[in-house]
């Protein structure tokens, strides 16, 4: 009975320059782990063979480092590995592939699907049909052949492909690069592995897209799995089981803070997430000074807790109340600034006003916090 990992979109090379330097460096090496926990997963469920849906690399000129130390995270798992090229590194005249070669990096066990056809895998039951990606952008489906291509009896035909199905992905991501969503049945696949879209996703029975084996972006759309996809013999309905790969989850909020239980939510979801979480957070809506010190508060926490935590609060509003201006105890010049930084609030440029406040009021809470002690 046939087993094998399906993987795809590891995009090795990426880089997270948007995070600060020491949380970038960390979510680029969790992608080389990632690839490892892949090889170990293959060897604890006694796959016969991994096969990678394109995207290895992110890009053509990633380092020659980058190159050895891909092939280096598969070294686990002794049996063979195919790997197609994608639109992040496609099998151009000269490519991240060729230097590899060059390079003398690839290993005996892995397969280089740089050209179309059929890779035997007799030992393992599998003909593998490639449809690797010459170019970055096609505008026609490259599987479309795979009918007229010809397995040995007795293989399960399996389908290697990169792109974007018809009709089922968003539309800004459905242009390029089509594949027909029958053609497992057209052309008598036994399964379609497919990479591009970044989450593990069920097109119909015997076809799924992998997903990115790592987390890399914000979007909830089951990425951090590989696929253990396990058929009986040719013609079987497949069976496939999702794995989780991921070392870090990412979450991204759009909140709206109206009333105080609004903020308590928040904090309490804050509080719930686990360790290994990268959070994006934009807020609007309004926030008492009071609720500022607590979201201050909960923030630093998870800072100290999450690999990554960022705040957008470009869209909140600070509206100290009467009990915030009061304990304050900003009379005279100051309370007449905090006042009118309150009202300009309200202008076309509410953004400068509501940072002074911000910083006014926590200088003068400050203040009191050092005399009082």
């Amino acid at each position: 009975m046939p087993r094998f990992l399906h993987t795809a979109d590891w995009q090795m090379g990426r880089s997270f320059s948007r995070f600060e330097t020491e949380d970038g460096a960390a979510l680029v090496e969790a992608r080389y782990a990632a690839i490892e926990r892949l090889a170990q997963l293959a060897v604890e469920q006694k796959c016969d063979a991994v096969l990678v849906a394109g995207d290895v690399f992110d890009a053509q000129g990633v380092s020659d480092r980058t190159i050895r130390r891909v092939f280096n995270a598969t070294s686990v798992f002794k049996g063979p590995w195919v790997m197609l090229p994608g639109n992040h590194d496609a099998a151009l005249v000269e490519s991240v592939w060729t230097r590899a070669r060059r390079l003398k990096a690839v290993p005996e066990n892995i397969q280089l699907a740089l050209e179309p056809g059929v890779i035997l895998l007799q030992e393992q039951g599998i003909a593998v049909l490639s449809a690797p990606l010459t170019q970055r952008h096609t505008y026609s489906d490259l599987t479309e052949d795979f009918s007229e291509r010809n397995s040995p009896a007795g293989l399960l035909r399996v389908g290697l492909a990169h792109g974007s199905v018809r009709g089922v992905l968003p539309d800004e991501v459905d242009a390029t690069n089509p594949i027909a969503p029958d053609r497992a049945e057209q052309a008598n696949l036994d399964y379609l592995a497919l990479g591009d879209w970044h989450g593990a996703k069920q097109i119909n029975e015997r076809t799924w897209y992998s997903g990115t084996p790592e987390p890399e972006r914000f979007r909830n759309n089951e990425a951090g799995y590989g696929l253990i996809v396990e058929i009986s013999g040719p013609g079987a309905v497949p069976d496939i089981k999702p794995v989780d790969t991921a070392r870090y989850r990412w979450h991204q909020w759009r909140e709206t803070l109206s009333v105080p239980s609004d903020l308590d939510r928040l904090i309490e979801r804050m509080e719930e997430l686990p360790e290994v979480s990268v959070l994006d957070i934009r807020l609007d809506g309004a926030i008492t000074l009071e609720g500022l010190q607590r979201l201050d508060h909960a923030l630093s926490l998870a800072e100290a807790r999450f690999r990554s935590v960022s705040c957008d609060r470009a869209g909140l509003q600070l509206e100290p109340t009467d009990e915030d201006i009061a304990a304050l105890n900003a009379d005279g010049y100051l309370g007449e600034t905090i006042e009118e930084l309150r009202q300009l609030q309200l202008g076309d440029h509410p953004e400068p006003a509501r940072d002074a406040l911000a910083i006014l009021t926590s200088l003068l809470n400050s203040g009191q916090q050092e005399v009082s002690q």
